[in-house]
């Protein structure tokens, strides 16, 4: 003991095994040192090597644990002492000791430089190329006492250890060791089943020099005359042969001798072998016996075995490429991370496929095996035979080419010949003349049946030139296939050629083809190719697109942009991060741009392009805000989440502008509000720097844009209006309170102190008024909203009035509201307070505003609030405002139908035109004239027969007595107004006679002195007039008729008319004259 304390444990020496050899040559060596085994003689030399393991044992799944039976560290240690004198301690005694401490790595390394030294250790050689020791069993893990290996087994992948596995399954089952671990034993795995393979290999060659004539041939014999059969055709020139033999034998490799699977050289050619024919041959007898010696049933065993485990590992091999070609579709068909699966799948829904029908169902799973291809005969053909006999008219002509779509599609996936499948691909594209939209439905399922079973590589080289080649196509219908197709085949292209070629194609047709319904289609699919895009150099490109599209003049393609175009670039641009970088602000840039070059006035086409962008952006833009807020992290969603308004958020024009959708879901959404609303309301926006871009930036760019348009532009102020009320309605009511209608009311400046009473205040006469008002005020409808909303346009009339501004703005307020009933009230309530007020200027301005408001207001709240505050007005003691009713009045004669109505107004405006008080008052009566000339046409005929006509020959008559001149041309030219509006319309003989033609003298008579040009025309209308009256009399006892309809003769027309268009008159008056009451 004490000797073997002094041991140098670097003193090594050779094994156990090793020093005994030598006296133990008659030791029996047929026994495996692992498992004890009887093996074969020792003299068979086609026996594998002694350390060879069995074949079954690395093919088959079913591995067995360690046995046993194996050589234990203290046996091993008993046995070296025994065997040697020597007092150093042996290799196998420290191999033992490693393994049984659980070494492995150690003893790995240590049998590595045993074998680069030429002095292989069995005890390791035994472990290592045992896999046993190496597979974890299923189950519940070994209990303590359980006998295991020298060194226990140690825990690694559980799968079949193969080439083809080891990339997707060997990193995916848990270990209980370091990566660096099991990678190392992996690769020593490796090793070993090449060994493996070779001695496979080796045994196989054996086994086939064993043979008999009269059995049937084996599987590698027929694999070797294959590749000599294969030669023979190519050296003799039969090339077309030897194509549709290596098609036939497609699992056989003829380039490599090395793909036969034996581990002899290539045999002579079959001509060698023909000439060497008549060499005898030994009989398998003596082949068997003298030079194999090998227990032929055995052997057979072995082959028979192996090739089951063949058929296993091809099975297995077919299982993973599918899996590969699964993980592939989904690497190509996977889109942005940032862009959620609702918005993925709202996105590809604008693809039209037809998958509900059996015909549907047939084209959309193509045939991929023989089995298959018959069962999908065996559906079809019975819908075919009866079409192809009843095949007379176009109707069945068609639906039978629809039923030839599966089998078409299925050929072209499965023929071998690139040739014929492009044929059939085009015969598919071309089998209807002009389809359908269900049959092109039909045609795209198939496509994109294709392109999943193919791949990207054939979709590209073989679909995508039948697009191509139609893009020109002389039926709209055939163009429309290839537009639609571009978008369908999108997610199964190369990315370069995506966003290359096919980019090209939809930007051609978006450009020159001429049908709404195709450019539509193209604006469709450019949304996907967008959704599906990943190269940031595209992006120029991209929103060039979007303004061509913006522009284009059918309403349906614009839509299309709206609805597809837009919401996909922008979760792009998201994905980017330049929707609010770069995107936004390009639009806010050519707006601005707009008024810069607008020195004729606004652009409001282009105005209404851009503007509709932005509006469309709003939904994405808020998305972005929610998904970068502080509070993301604290989104939970499991517990009660209340359910979000119906009236949250405005309607969208589409699935894809809905804000649930770009952000995954309504729940998700759902807790983010919450957490969005708690945190403006009472943590603020510090360190949120999306929303801040909002607040600081976008806000008052667009404020500053919005006091720059015309106020006097319905049309701009409605747009604005429409996009601040979705802004705002989107980004919430807190937000709308706390960061918009500051910024707003600081502009404004609304209190009286600061109106300038020489200028006013210059602001409130801008485009501002009208768009605060009605685009932010009416975002939310409860009672503090409505109060506020009256308490502004109270004091914005108080304002302007007070300060002698324009009423523009305020006019453009009542428009804007008046168009929506629900204001209707609001406005009149606002009105009520002008009739009240103390100053005569807020007073009259109040009476001007009803003019505007009456023609959308129903009767019954005419006659409630309108008029009751009207004839208030009318008995106001200042005249100035009694004036400033007219045009109201005016306004309800023309429009209202209730006769009580109709007569309180007649009165009325009766009692302005005969009470002594008012003969002398000169702006009455211009006001009076003009409102009659405005409302004469379209009033009741009876109100215009028996008043109006009536009253503008006395106004006319009384003129002629005028002794102030510029009075005297302010009426004459006025009533030049109101008669050249009223000659459109139909009057009676007698009104004719007693009124028309008498204050048409009386006006001639005063042009005669002031305006000749006028008195011409006159004469004219006066001349006609009478001419007609003179005709009619006798033949028309109704005696209705027109200036007009007297215009006898082409030439009279067109004198008149000529002389008409020189007068420098109000032209908007006189392009009236001609139209007639509808």
């Amino acid at each position: 003991m004490a000797k073997m304390a002094s041991v140098n444990p670097f003193n090594l020496s050779d094994s156990e095994e090793e020093a005994e050899r030598r006296p133990n040559e008659t030791v029996d060596t047929e026994r495996s040192p692992s498992d004890g085994a009887p093996g074969p003689p020792p003299g068979n030399p086609f026996s594998p090597p002694a350390d060879a393991e069995p074949p079954s044992l690395l093919l088959s799944s079913n591995r067995t644990s360690p046995s046993g039976e194996g050589i234990s560290a203290s046996a091993a240690a008993t046995s070296a002492m025994a065997g040697s004198a020597e007092t150093r301690v042996s290799v196998d005694v420290i191999a033992a000791q490693l393994l049984r401490d659980q070494y492995i790595l150690t003893a790995l390394e240590f049998h590595t430089e045993l074998l680069e030294a030429g002095r292989e250790l069995p005890r390791l050689r035994d472990y290592f190329s045992n896999p046993g020791n190496f597979e974890r069993q299923s189950g519940t893990p070994p209990a303590k006492d359980q006998v295991l290996g020298p060194g226990g087994p140690l825990n690694r992948a559980g799968s079949i250890s193969t080439l083809d596995s080891l990339d997707f399954a060997r990193y995916s089952d848990d270990g209980n060791r370091e990566t660096d671990e099991r990678v190392a034993v992996l690769e020593f795995e490796l090793r070993k089943a090449k060994e493996t393979i070779q001695a496979l290999r080796a045994n196989l060659t054996q086994a086939l020099s064993n043979f008999s004539f009269v059995e049937p041939i084996r599987p590698l014999e027929k694999r070797a005359l294959n590749f000599l059969v294969n030669e023979y055709l190519l050296k003799n020139e039969y090339k077309l042969s030897s194509i549709t033999f290596s098609d036939e034998n497609d699992d056989q490799d003829f380039e490599l001798w090395d793909d036969v699977g034996l581990n002899i050289p290539k045999p002579p050619d079959l001509l060698q072998l023909y000439r060497s024919c008549g060499t005898p041959l030994p009989s398998p007898r003596d082949t068997a016996d003298v030079s194999v010696g090998v227990d032929f049933l055995r052997l057979l065993k072995v082959v028979q075995e192996l090739e089951y485990q063949i058929s296993l590992l091809n099975n297995e091999k077919q299982n993973l490429a599918e899996q590969i070609k699964k993980l592939q579709w989904c690497v190509l068909e996977c889109m942005s991370v940032k862009l959620s699966p609702a918005f993925q799948q709202a996105l590809l829904s604008f693809c039209r496929m037809c998958s509900d029908s059996r015909l549907g169902a047939e084209v959309s799973r193509i045939a991929d095996s023989e089995e298959s291809v018959m069962l999908m005969l065996g559906r079809c053909l019975p819908h075919i035979v009866p079409n192809v006999l009843l095949a007379k008219r176009e109707r069945m002509v068609a639906h039978l080419c629809q039923e030839l779509i599966p089998l078409i599609l299925c050929t072209a996936c499965l023929h071998p010949e690139p040739k014929e499948r492009d044929q059939l691909l085009h015969i598919l594209f071309n089998l209807i003349k002009r389809p359908d939209d269900e049959q092109r439905q039909m045609i795209l399922t198939g496509c994109v049946a294709f392109a999943r079973h193919v791949g990207p590589t054939r979709v590209e080289a073989e679909l995508l030139p039948q697009c191509w080649e139609q893009i020109n196509h002389k039926y709209p219908e055939r163009r429309l296939l290839v537009a639609e197709s571009c978008g369908a085949l999108a997610p199964y292209l190369p990315k370069e050629i995506r966003s290359s070629l096919v980019l090209s194609m939809l930007q051609q047709m978006l450009a020159e083809d001429k049908a709404d319904m195709v450019r539509e289609a193209v604006v469709k699919s450019l949304g996907i190719i967008m959704g599906y895009i990943d190269d940031p150099d595209k992006y120029s490109q991209g929103f060039e697109l979007m303004l061509l599209s913006l522009g284009d003049p059918s309403e349906r393609v614009v839509n299309a942009v709206h609805q597809v175009f837009i919401p996909a670039f922008a979760a792009w641009t998201t994905e980017l991060g330049t929707l609010h970088t770069s995107l936004i602000p390009s639009l806010l840039a050519r707006i601005e741009k707009l008024h810069t070059q607008g020195e004729h006035g606004l652009d409001e086409h282009k105005l209404h392009v851009f503007l509709s962008a932005l509006q469309s952006l709003i939904p994405p833009l808020f998305a972005v805000v929610l998904q970068n807020a502080p509070f993301t992290s604290r989104v939970k969603l499991h517990g009660d989440i209340p359910a979000i308004e119906v009236t949250r958020f405005p309607r969208p024009a589409s699935p894809l502008q809905d804000v649930a959708t770009i952000i995954g879901s309504r729940e998700m959404l759902s807790a983010l509000l919450q957490l969005y609303d708690h945190q403006l309301e009472h943590e603020g926006t510090t360190g949120w720097e999306s929303l801040l871009w909002v607040v600081n930036q976008l806000l008052p760019q667009l404020i500053e844009i919005v006091g720059r348009i015309n106020v006097t532009s319905s049309t701009c102020v409605h747009e604005f209006s429409r996009f601040f009320w979705r802004f705002c309605r989107t980004f919430g009511k807190i937000f709308t309170n706390t960061k918009v209608k500051p910024q707003f009311q600081e502009i404004l400046r609304l209190s009286e102190e600061n109106v300038d009473a020489s200028a006013g205040n210059g602001i409130l006469t801008k485009a501002t008024v009208p768009i605060y008002a009605t685009g932010v005020l009416t975002c939310y409808n409860q009672e503090e909203d409505r109060k506020l909303l009256v308490g502004f346009l109270e004091d914005v009339m108080t304002t302007l009035s007070l300060s002698h501004a324009p009423l523009d703005s305020l006019k453009a307020s009542f428009v804007e509201l008046g168009a929506n009933p629900v204001y209707h009230e609001l406005l009149l309530t606002v009105l009520w307070y002008g009739v009240v007020h103390t100053s005569a200027l807020v007073r009259c301005t109040a009476a001007r505003m009803f003019e505007l408001l009456v023609k959308g207001v129903n009767e019954t709240l005419v006659a409630q609030r309108v008029v009751p505050a009207l004839i208030t007005l009318s008995s106001d003691p200042e005249i100035s405002v009694r004036i400033s009713t007219i045009p109201a009045f005016g306004t309800i004669m023309e429009t209202v139908t209730q006769k009580e109505l109709l007569e309180r107004v007649k009165m009325q405006l009766a009692s302005f035109l005969e009470d002594p008080q008012y003969q002398d008052q000169h702006s009455l009566h211009m006001e009076i004239i003009r409102t009659f000339g405005r409302v004469g046409p379209n009033a009741e005929p009876r109100f215009r027969d028996e008043f109006v006509l009536p009253h503008l020959h006395k106004l006319a008559l009384a003129n002629n007595s005028q002794s102030v001149e510029n009075k005297r041309i302010d009426i004459a030219t006025q009533l030049f107004e109101a008669y050249s509006a009223l000659s459109c319309c139909f009057i009676s003989e007698e009104v004719m006679v007693n009124h028309f033609l008498p204050g048409l003298r009386c006006l001639r008579a005063d042009m005669e002195q002031l305006s000749p040009e006028h008195e011409v025309i006159l004469s004219s209308m006066i001349k006609e007039c009478e001419i007609k009256v003179e005709n009619r009399a006798m033949s028309d006892p109704q005696g209705s008729m027109s200036i007009a309809s007297s215009l006898v003769g082409e030439d009279a027309k067109t004198k008149f008319l000529s002389k008409m268009g020189q007068l420098t008159t109000s032209g908007a008056m006189l392009a009236n004259v001609f139209q007639r009451k509808k």
